[in-house]
């Protein structure tokens, strides 16, 4: 799947709640149907991130471990 990414967020070394809050702000300079990628470190954000996103009203694409304790977010915005 060739997913073409609009912005790209890396909040390693951030935790909850404000690796939601950076990546609802990041969301927000986007336009509908672009995608959002974060980068995040913190397992409890792999989970809570694309809940969050999902209770917004997002649309959550992917969430993939790319490494050690690395996870990245794919976000499409619906709205």
């Amino acid at each position: 799947m060739d997913i073409k990414i609009d912005k790209e967020l890396d909040i390693r070394g951030e935790v909850c709640p404000f690796t939601f809050v950076k990546s609802k702000l990041a969301l927000e300079t986007v336009e509908p149907g672009q995608i959002l990628r974060v980068i995040v470190d913190y397992p409890p954000s792999a989970e809570s991130v694309p809940k969050s996103m999902k209770e917004e009203g997002q649309e959550v694409v992917a969430v993939n471990q790319i490494g050690n304790n690395l996870w990245e977010i794919i976000i499409k915005k619906v709205k």
